[in-house]
């Protein structure tokens, strides 16, 4: 079925607060598409409160990073010679990382550090990938300060509705097409880009043994949830 645009694009649904659904969603994927030559990691949520999944995760942390890594996984050998886009933020100055963590029990559960740690996650997932997957461009986004509802259920709900300044989701939805359009020669793998340039975030954190490190707990944690 095609529109005035072209091709009209199917339509999949999967919860990514069900690994299973994750897994649904690849298999269906892989068995209906040969190649994939963009996989958007673009999912997104922040919670009011702590709450875990099904599959023991805190909720955040398994939606924002924990999911799209599996679905990156699983999707590997269909998206050589493609890329990977994972959504991410500007990292904040005093955001903290532990990348043998990603837990919460609960205990002085803070949404926006709990969110914080989600995306600097995607970014470095996007650095660890484009070592371990050198057939795939791998990379991470921060696409400005949208105006969304991602924060209803928060203390920032407000902050979101009325701060004049924020970008419209339009404007940020352009910034995650140019990364999946713009030549691979032009672009850096395992880089984080913003607006128009890669950001060089903090290298305590951002950096190649963090990067490592969080993708062995990630690998540990996705198999504690199949056992």
């Amino acid at each position: 079925m095609e529109n005035a645009h072209g091709v009209e694009p199917a339509h999949f649904q999967a919860d990514f607060e069900r690994l299973a659904d994750v897994r649904a969603l690849a298999n269906h994927l892989l068995t209906t598409y040969p190649r994939i030559d963009v996989l958007a990691n673009n999912a997104g949520m922040a919670t009011k409160a702590f709450r875990r999944t099904a599959d023991g995760h805190e909720a955040t942390i398994q939606v924002n990073y924990l999911a799209p890594f599996l679905l990156s996984k699983l999707l590997r050998e269909r998206l050589r010679g493609g890329r990977i886009v994972n959504t991410a933020v500007r990292p904040a100055s005093n955001v903290r990382f532990d990348p043998e963590r990603l837990g919460h029990n609960g205990q002085g559960y803070s949404a926006f550090a709990v969110y914080q740690s989600s995306k600097a996650a995607n970014v470095l997932f996007a650095m660890e990938a484009a070592q371990r997957w050198p057939g795939i461009l791998s990379l991470s986004l921060h696409p400005g300060v949208a105006r969304t509802d991602i924060n209803r259920d928060t203390s920032l709900r407000l902050f979101f509705r009325y701060v004049p300044f924020l970008i419209s989701p339009e404007n940020s939805a352009r910034r995650l097409v140019r990364l999946a359009v713009t030549p691979a020669e032009e672009l850096t793998s395992g880089a984080l880009y913003g607006p128009r340039h890669a950001i060089r975030p903090k290298p305590d954190i951002f950096n190649a043994d963090y990067a490592a490190r969080l993708w062995a707990t990630s690998e540990a944690a996705l198999a504690e949830a199949t056992t």
